[in-house]
């Protein structure tokens, strides 16, 4: 079991004093997704799709356990290529509902099918989900100036993720509220919420600097 210790700031650190948000502490593979993946800026249509589909299937229960099933989810999901999954049909969401390796919700695997219909109508006018996504990227000025445990736990949405869930619903989305929306855009690097000291902060912060966002500005 990793050995390690709580901070006063939502921080802790493991045995070799490398301090990380505390939210990832139950496991390693919690940690490695944290350390290498959340917060880090992303522009590949596909892995936008991924997200922000397992982001509804989160609704109601922990990332980890999603975490956990991603695989299965891949598999189960055509990799998430929004093209096979938009075909997907009756006898495609009996398959998923017999698929333990899921989690086996007719209506967040209805809503995937149907997002991914979405999602190539927003390729077709924007040329990219990223192109479209990273429009709804907040300024420096829409930003708390430093994130601490306290600022985070009281940022469940933002006037940012309100309007892309308005938005998204408006096109026809479903389990895209704005709670989930901003989940997303903390995973996907629209946002650097890794707390003050976090090792990670600092990664994700230069990765942003070198990331070229497709949306004009």
């Amino acid at each position: 079991m990793l050995d390690s210790t709580t901070s006063p700031g939502g921080l802790f650190a493991d045995d070799k004093q490398v301090m990380r948000c505390v939210w990832c502490r139950a496991t390693l593979t919690y940690q490695q997704y944290h350390d290498q993946e959340w917060g880090m800026p992303v522009g590949d249509d596909r892995h936008l799709f991924e997200k922000i589909c397992l982001e509804g299937f989160q609704a109601g229960l922990s990332w980890l356990t999603i975490l956990n099933k991603r695989e299965a989810f891949r598999s189960a999901f055509a990799d998430f290529d929004m093209d096979k999954v938009a075909v997907f049909d009756d006898l495609d969401i009996k398959r998923l509902l017999l698929d333990a390796g899921i989690v086996r919700h007719r209506g967040k695997i209805a809503s995937t099918i149907n997002n991914a219909k979405r999602a190539q109508e927003l390729r077709s006018e924007f040329g990219t989900l990223a192109t479209y996504f990273w429009q709804f990227e907040p300024g420096l000025a829409e930003r708390p100036s430093q994130i601490t445990h306290q600022t985070l736990s009281a940022m469940a949405t933002s006037a940012q993720s309100i309007a892309m869930s308005k938005d998204l619903r408006k096109r026809g989305w479903s389990f895209v509220g704005p709670t989930t929306m901003y989940a997303f855009m903390q995973a996907m690097g629209l946002v650097n919420d890794h707390i003050e000291g976090c090792a990670a902060r600092v990664r994700a912060a230069v990765a942003r600097e070198e990331f070229q966002s497709p949306a004009p500005r």
